[in-house]
């Protein structure tokens, strides 16, 4: 009897501790992430727009100016809420601008610390602020300087002006074709 009693103590002990362990690991790995705080989450771009290809950019900005290519820098840190909800703003012009301009991300801590820099580097540009939103024309003229959220149609009407496109009252929207997309129409002999 002695040992059976023994038996049911250490079964419900093993249980209990299995369920204490179990809770534990399950909060542990809860992510607490948050658009809305200033708390580090990870790489904004990936988290918050769905674009984690910007970082780290493919193309430097001295690289950029070489070849007369438009650049849009972007000064940000990780753990700004601002940052992050302006993170989606970016990813949505890559789409349109993303093969004629080259998109640079820069996380504004790992700017150098120095008394000057060139006008081919990101801290030429820099003013302290996250978000501050920087373009560059393929010459190395500042077309748009803005710090803080800059909607998109701010930065889509520099991109028409640098590009010579028309303006967005004037152009027809322009939308991909879904890739899944059936042709119900029928084709006659020809």
């Amino acid at each position: 009897m002695k040992q059976l009693r023994m038996r049911t103590w250490m079964g419900r002990l093993a249980i209990a501790i299995a369920m204490v362990v179990m809770g534990w690991l399950s909060l542990s790995g809860t992510a607490w992430a948050g658009l809305d705080d200033d708390h580090f989450d990870g790489n904004i771009f990936a988290l918050y727009a769905g674009n984690g290809s910007l970082v780290p950019p493919r193309v430097t900005l001295s690289q950029s100016l070489q070849q007369d290519r438009p650049a849009l820098l972007v000064f940000y840190v990780d753990d700004s809420a601002d940052c992050k909800r302006f993170a989606s703003v970016i990813s949505q012009l890559q789409a349109p601008y993303g093969r004629v301009a080259t998109f640079i991300p820069v996380m504004a801590d790992a700017i150098p610390v120095r008394d000057s820099y060139e006008p081919t580097e990101p801290g030429y540009y820099f003013k302290g602020v996250v978000p501050q939103t920087v373009v560059v024309d393929g010459a190395g003229t500042v077309r748009l300087d803005e710090a803080g959220l800059v909607s998109y149609e701010a930065i889509d009407d520099v991109m028409r002006e640098l590009f010579d496109l028309l303006p967005r009252s004037e152009s027809v929207e322009l939308r991909r074709r879904p890739i899944n997309e059936v042709n119900g129409e029928l084709v006659g002999d020809v």
